[in-house]
């Protein structure tokens, strides 16, 4: 598989040399400064590339997007959207006349992947992302005090909730807020609590089937071009793969990407496989699910987490969570020998590893959250043994 490394742009403490130095040779980048529903240009997808190839003894490309993101309007199916529609598939034409030919995006409405603790206390002084669910019902009922918000959580979630709230400071919902909008990287819409309110007022009446015909016209509009001109679109899973604030959640299990492969039947059609997410679900066997779209996966997130009976979850070690990593990995890797013995040409799997601990010297950096260096060069060097070893016993290339 090509070793790939989330980088979020100039701005990012994580520096392209330092990336080189983790093994890395991909790039996954996005252009964060540009707002939702605008044109990427040429000019400006050069420059990055520029950018990441500038020195030409790093060795690095740019191999995925992530994200071109889809704006709120597409999904609300709100208002003419031809205007939309048009901007993202000039973009898509742009990407690919400058090379870059796979894109992953998401459907999750307002909120992107969400938890309500940054840094979690590990042993020894390292941190975790963490969602607690009772936290997140404190936010929902307490704080955002969403109609009918209660019917989503169980009677113990919700005492649980309720005493949260009541013990919290000021400080400690702000420090939630800011929390559960911290997955939006790049996002030109963080809300407040008001603003919360207003999205969800627009998402008034926009239930699961709804949500998915918004997904499946946004996919007829913009296969078509992807086949034209050679983009592989993959979906990336809901983080967590659950409704959240009532809004629902349409890319949680195998039936979801079933449908949404189905819907629109081209191999432009694919998936990002994130076995955190689809790992945060207890009714997924991530290795089965890898196994089933395998010649649909364009991208993989390899990382872990560790599931508590009342749907909460932690960011475990890459090797040490709740999915099977060696069957994982095995299954994609069997992937990349059928294409390459069919002939295909990208025939390699790009994957990265993604959300690592805060480690070591990384403690207290201002990373992104969840994109330490450590804890992804961890990740990482953890992951490529498993390929390797997979590699060498079962005689499938790397």
């Amino acid at each position: 598989m090509e070793q790939t490394w989330r980088w979020f742009g100039p701005d990012d403490v994580v520096q392209l040399s330092h990336i080189r130095q983790t093994g890395a040779t991909g790039i996954v980048t996005a252009l964060h400064q540009i707002p939702y529903g605008v044109i990427w240009s040429v000019e400006e997808i050069e420059k990055r590339k520029g950018m990441i190839a500038a020195d030409a003894s790093l060795g690095l490309r740019w191999s995925v997007v992530e994200s071109l993101p889809i704006h709120e309007r597409i999904k609300i199916g709100e208002g003419d959207l031809k205007p939309l529609f048009d901007n993202y598939r000039q973009s898509m034409r742009n990407l690919a006349q400058c090379g870059v030919t796979t894109i992953c995006y998401n459907f999750m409405p307002v909120v992107d992947w969400t938890r309500t603790e940054l840094a979690h206390p590990l042993p020894g002084g390292a941190t975790a992302l963490r969602f607690n669910l009772h936290e997140f019902a404190a936010f929902d009922c307490h704080m955002l005090q969403r109609p009918g918000a209660e019917a989503d959580y169980s009677a113990r979630v919700l005492a649980r909730a309720k005493d949260w709230y009541t013990r919290s400071s000021e400080g400690d919902r702000r420090k939630l807020l800011s929390n559960i909008m911290a997955g939006l990287p790049g996002a030109y819409d963080r809300y407040d609590v008001p603003g919360l309110r207003a999205m969800l007022d627009r998402y008034r009446g926009i239930d699961a089937a709804a949500l998915r015909e918004n997904l499946v016209r946004f996919l007829r509009e913009v296969i078509p071009t992807a086949d034209e001109v050679g983009i592989r679109m993959c979906i990336h899973p809901d983080d967590p793969p659950r409704p959240l604030m009532g809004l629902p959640r349409i890319v949680s299990n195998a039936d979801d990407l079933s449908f949404i492969l189905d819907a629109v039947p081209s191999r432009s059609n694919g998936v990002t496989l994130c076995s955190g997410s689809l790992g945060a679900n207890p009714v997924n066997d991530v290795p089965a699910i890898a196994k089933r779209f395998a010649d649909r996966i364009w991208f993989a997130h390899l990382r872990n987490v560790a599931k508590d009976p009342d749907g909460s979850f932690m960011e475990a070690d890459h090797l040490g969570g709740d999915t099977d990593m060696v069957a994982l990995v095995t299954a994609l890797l069997e992937e990349q020998k059928r294409r390459k013995d069919v002939g295909e040409a990208d025939w390699r799997i790009p994957m990265r590893p993604d959300h690592g601990h805060e480690l070591l010297d990384d403690v207290g950096k201002p990373t992104h959250p969840g994109y330490p260096a450590i804890g992804r060069l961890r990740g990482l060097a953890e992951l490529r043994g498993v390929m390797q070893a997979v590699s060498a016993l079962r005689s499938l290339p790397l």
